[in-house]
This record gives structure tokens, sequence and C-alpha cells, in this order.
């Protein structure tokens, strides 16, 4: 017998045509809330951002984590993002409402 394949992963797969915006669930990380909106267009991520983040005291990590986070997004085209070193909170909460957010458009979650 041959060897099985090696599983290899998988992107976050909208149906054809998939456009819009997708504005996942907000999660309290405990210094703030989370929520992502992502916009999809023709099945691919065109654009991440976050309606809710952290502010007042944690706002220099949010400022250095959503753009990073956002650009891991955008590259991965799912949920299986790294996060941001500093700002594990925040990079939690991403993924968790970037989750939500891919399951409204239709899309697996790639994790």
């Amino acid at each position: 017998t041959q060897p099985a394949p090696a599983p290899t992963p998988t992107k976050a797969a909208a149906p054809a045509g998939t456009t819009g915006s997708f504005t996942g669930e907000a999660f309290n990380v405990g210094y703030g809330m989370v929520q992502v909106k992502i916009t999809v267009t023709n099945g691919k991520i065109t654009d991440a951002v976050a309606v809710q983040a952290p502010s007042g005291r944690s706002q220099r990590f949010t400022d250095y984590a959503v753009p990073n986070l956002r650009q891991q997004t955008l590259s991965a085209q799912s949920a299986a993002i790294r996060g941001v070193g500093g700002a594990s909170y925040t990079s939690y909460g991403w993924y968790k409402s970037l989750i939500s957010a891919l399951q409204k458009a239709g899309m697996t979650t790639g994790v």
C-alpha cells in the first residue's frame, strides 16, 4: 500500500462569487471588546477591519496589533493567523471574531 498523502492546509473557501461585508461576533478580552468585519469580493477576503478594539491604556497595543492582524488575515485568507506578540488578548479576540465573520460569509475557517 502507498502512504496516504500529507494533508494540505486549507484556505477559507467561499462559495464562488461571494461578495459582501460580514461582521463577526464581539468578544470581551478583558481589556475591551474586539470585533472584526471582513470584506469579501468574489470569494476572496479583500479587507479586514476592527469594528471594536481595546482603547484607553491598551491603545498602544491595539495600534500595533490591528494592522498586523489585518495583514495576517489578508495573507492567510483564513483564520490561520499567528497573532501578535505583546497583544495576545487582542489577537485572540480578533481570531475568535474572524472565525465568526468567516462563518457568516459561508467560508470554512481553515483551522
